[in-house]
């Protein structure tokens, strides 16, 4: 997992040598596993709604929707099971090797897999 799917700076060097790795590696491991017929990608969530971010708007999974009070872009926020359902559907994927090698977006992998569940 990692954070974006551009070569953007992350704001904090080993923030974003450890999120440029993990793109690096999905090439890497592609380039290597190819042969075996095996995919390696890298997955970026959008605005992930963890326990991390949740406790800071001071609210809970259940009550989310209230931190969109306080930032409105909360409101387009995901959950981690919205990740889980975009790996799940990767792993489905009979075309999976022409995505090898990628850093792939849930937002992406939602307009080419459909709704993966309800995001929020």
């Amino acid at each position: 997992m990692t954070d974006g799917n551009t070569a953007r700076y992350r704001g904090s060097f080993f923030y974003d040598l450890a999120k440029s790795a993990a793109i690096r590696l999905a090439v890497a491991q592609a380039a290597e596993l190819r042969p075996h017929h095996v995919a390696a990608v890298a997955v970026t969530p959008g605005f992930l709604r963890s326990e991390a971010v949740l406790e800071p708007f001071g609210v809970t999974e259940d009550t989310w929707r209230e931190g969109a009070a306080r930032d409105p872009n909360f409101a387009h926020s995901e959950t981690p099971a919205y990740l889980d359902r975009a790996v799940a559907a990767l792993a489905a994927d009979p075309r999976i090797m022409e995505k090898s090698g990628r850093a792939l977006a849930t937002w992406g992998l939602y307009r080419e897999y459909g709704p993966l569940g309800d995001p929020l």
